[in-house]
């Protein structure tokens, strides 16, 4: 929030040609790059539900929640107070305010209980939020992708979809079947491979159809206060996906360990973690042998959010661009009206609508059904997509 009424004449000098607070905006409404194509012909009705959460993104509150979240990063408990293990991260307060104000708005559910213009409209809500924090949308992100992976099993779909597509944030630590929400993470990578999954270690020993224990170690761990994550492991049919609870059956807690949060340059309000597997219980998803086509369905979806992702953060950063040299004067002309500064900044919002533009056609194509040359079109965008756009 803006500090009230701050000193600006101080005895050294006096504070000017500094642009002032950029204030309360609506994210949404007040952008044309984020309300172009495809969104605008979503309905009235996701339309209004854009433009309330937009006013929600773009308020000083939300900034300054994200400031916090960021300067005060995750903490890992491993154990409590008397040597009982606990393999839980602890957040700071507006952290857990903004995962509800994005999960609550079904930055992770609207794709799945809007179908139609979903993919669409869960990639604005996307972008939105980003405005916010970035951090967040990690585990909204893997939550929202996790549906169509979900669908390789029956018991999988029905008893955890319901989970994560409810749109609201629980941050309590307990079973997923006694919480409002739930949301999902993912463990594929290891130290040895990298990339190649195919390189992984971690073994499922079976217990009778489809549950296992899984013995191995991940060396990366998205948003490991997930209630659940897909994870990959060997079993004798070959790599097999798996989906494991952070709570067993009989309620206790699954050996699912926390070896260290991930020291990272950006992303610091959420927590990446390296974990091992101490017969830890799981169930496959679709078929053994099969987990890299089963997760895959799940990865193209993050891979849209890596694009949203990132042309959120450029277009957060053409914003701040664009209010501070509106309001600084350098050689008796604003900043913004000096031609090469207006050529750069012309450069960067090109490269966000172009941005937003290929997101926005990729959440079209998602939203195509069956259209196979639309899901063609999807399975080829989204990997030029992600890198194209990162790497802008």
């Amino acid at each position: 929030m803006s500090s009230y009424l701050p000193r600006r004449d101080l005895e050294t000098h006096l504070v000017e040609n500094q642009p002032p607070p950029l204030g309360d905006y609506n994210a949404f409404s007040d952008d044309a790059l984020i309300r172009s194509g495809a969104v605008l012909s979503c309905g009235a009705e996701t339309l209004q539900h854009l433009t309330d959460f937009g006013a929600a993104c773009g308020s000083q509150e939300a900034r300054e929640q994200g400031r916090l979240a960021n300067e005060n990063p995750p903490k890992l408990r491993s154990f409590d107070r008397y040597g009982q293990r606990l393999d839980e991260v602890e957040f700071h307060p507006a952290y857990h305010a903004l995962m509800a104000l994005g999960l609550d708005a079904g930055v992770a559910s609207r794709a799945w209980t809007h179908p139609g213009n979903g993919h669409v409209a869960h990639g604005a809500l996307m972008l939105l939020m980003t405005q916010a924090d970035c951090g967040v949308t990690c585990p909204m992100s893997m939550t929202y992708a996790a549906r169509p992976a979900l669908s390789a099993s029956t018991w999988a779909d029905e008893a955890w979809t319901p989970r994560i597509t409810a749109g609201r944030y629980d941050p309590r630590f307990v079973p997923a079947d006694q919480k409002l929400g739930a949301t999902m993470g993912m463990a594929m990578t290891e130290k040895q491979g990298g990339s190649d999954v195919r390189a992984n270690t971690t073994r499922a020993i079976g217990l009778g159809g489809d549950e296992v224990e899984l013995v191995g170690h991940k060396w990366f761990c998205s948003a490991p206060m997930s209630d659940a994550f897909l994870t990959l492991a060997y079993e004798e049919a070959g790599l097999s996906c798996f989906l494991v609870p952070r709570w067993r059956p009989d309620g206790t807690r699954n050996q699912i360990e926390i070896e260290r949060l991930k020291d990272k340059l950006g992303d610091r309000s959420n927590a990446s973690s390296e974990i091992e597997y101490h017969h830890a219980y799981a169930r496959r998803i679709g078929e053994a042998g099969r987990g890299v086509p089963a997760i895959i369905r799940m990865v193209q979806h993050t891979r849209y959010d890596c694009m949203l992702g990132a042309a959120g953060v450029m277009r957060r950063a053409l914003v701040e661009a664009f209010w501070h040299t509106a309001h600084r004067t350098a050689f008796q002309r604003k900043l913004i009206d000096q031609p090469l500064m207006a050529a750069t900044l012309a450069d960067l919002a090109v490269e966000v609508e172009a941005s937003v533009a290929l997101s926005y056609r990729l959440g079209r194509a998602l939203d195509s059904g069956g259209d196979e040359r639309e899901a063609a079109f999807a399975r080829l965008a989204t990997p030029i997509g992600k890198y194209w756009i990162t790497k802008r």
